[in-house]
């Protein structure tokens, strides 16, 4: 049987593929965007201040939350979405130290 396609790669690189794939799609990064810009939770005005519909806003924000760049609460009908500031820092850091360290690597192409 085939070992999982995942266990080729380190878990730095499985981590960066996942938040770069949560950044990949620009209502994630209006999101971040706005809720930066806020500065604050915001309470059920995101649909508001996002031109898309609530139900795609909202599967925009668990993938945001699942990889740790936002934290939220759910009370019945009323939701509330900040930064997490510490785990955005982290992941900005990961992101940014990785491409630093294979910017050392640059020769001349072509």
């Amino acid at each position: 049987m085939a070992a999982p396609k995942n266990e080729k790669f380190s878990k730095e690189q499985i981590e960066i593929a996942k938040i770069a794939k949560v950044i990949s799609h620009p209502a994630r990064i209006e999101i971040i965007k706005t809720l930066a810009e806020k500065n604050m939770c915001i309470c059920g005005e995101i649909v508001d201040l996002v031109p898309l519909s609530q139900s795609t806003v909202s599967q925009h924000l668990k993938e945001l939350k699942e990889v740790g760049l936002i934290k939220g609460t759910i009370d019945g009908v009323k939701s509330c979405y900040c930064i997490d500031w510490t785990q955005f820092e982290e992941k900005i850091n990961l992101l940014t130290e990785y491409f630093n360290k294979l910017k050392g690597h640059k020769i001349k192409c072509c």
